[in-house]
């Protein structure tokens, strides 16, 4: 990938310390210290132009938001909107948000084992040649990377616009023994899902009528047994449709 960006962009990344991390190394097993507090840290691989960052870490406040990419000029249009969308919330500086250049392969080097609760992948690239399946975020070999740094609460999620890039995934999630849930091949059938912030690509596609397909992974053990306590839920009959059923199978005899 190309980018065009401004003069002096890694200056300006520079001027924004309390923002921008241009070497997250140093804060490995020490990110709750940088942002203060002990709330659950939830991580962007590949975060683009910071749409979905910016505009989940406002929605979410509870949590603190990493957002990363390795290119400087995205990580620059990135902040942009984090001050942006923190600002309409009466904040210069976003106080739950902090974006970091990295490389989604040095991830065992920017944070400690358990350090991240969910991991999120958003329209990554498909990399559609068999020959670079193993440059795709959801290959096996980046999930045990994930399942290593993600802690017991652990999940990824996961949108993409690619077919193939969702088999494959899909799949991969299998073939590792991960446990999927809330699988959409149609995530805004009925219009915009408002549940979920979207990200510059997905606006795009969604603008061409383009499917988004959806998934999450249940990870951590913790999240696994709360998955396992609701998971049969929604196939539960309550006494009064059971007496319904009951009272209809009773006329049609």
């Amino acid at each position: 990938m190309r980018l065009r960006g401004r003069k002096g962009i890694l200056e300006n990344l520079q001027a924004q310390p309390e923002l921008v991390v241009l070497e997250p190394e140093q804060y490995k097993g020490r990110w709750a210290e940088l942002f203060g507090n002990d709330h659950p840290i939830f991580v962007e691989l590949g975060m683009g132009k910071g749409r979905f960052i910016s505009g989940t870490s406002v929605r979410m406040p509870e949590a603190n938001f990493i957002g990363i990419d390795m290119y400087d000029e995205l990580v620059r249009r990135a902040s942009d909107k984090a001050r942006a969308a923190w600002e309409e919330q009466g904040h210069e500086t976003p106080p739950s948000l902090m974006l970091a250049r990295a490389n989604v392969e040095k991830l065992e080097d920017i944070f400690a084992p358990g350090e991240l609760d969910r991991i999120y992948l958003n329209f990554s690239d498909p990399w559609p040649k068999k020959k670079h399946a193993r440059r795709r975020l959801t290959h096996p070999r980046f999930l045990d990377m994930y399942k290593r740094v993600l802690n017991t609460d652990g999940q990824i999620h996961f949108k993409t616009d690619s077919e193939t890039l969702f088999e494959f995934s899909l799949n991969s999630f299998a073939d590792s023994g991960l446990q999927m849930t809330n699988i959409s091949l149609n995530l805004h059938r009925d219009g915009i899902n408002e549940e979920h912030v979207m990200t510059e690509y997905e606006h795009k596609f969604m603008g061409k009528g383009m499917n988004i397909h959806r998934c999450e992974v249940v990870i951590g053990e913790r999240a696994l047994e709360r998955y396992n306590e609701i998971r049969m839920e929604p196939y539960r009959i309550s006494s009064d449709e059971r007496a319904a059923l009951a009272a209809e199978e009773a006329e049609e005899e």
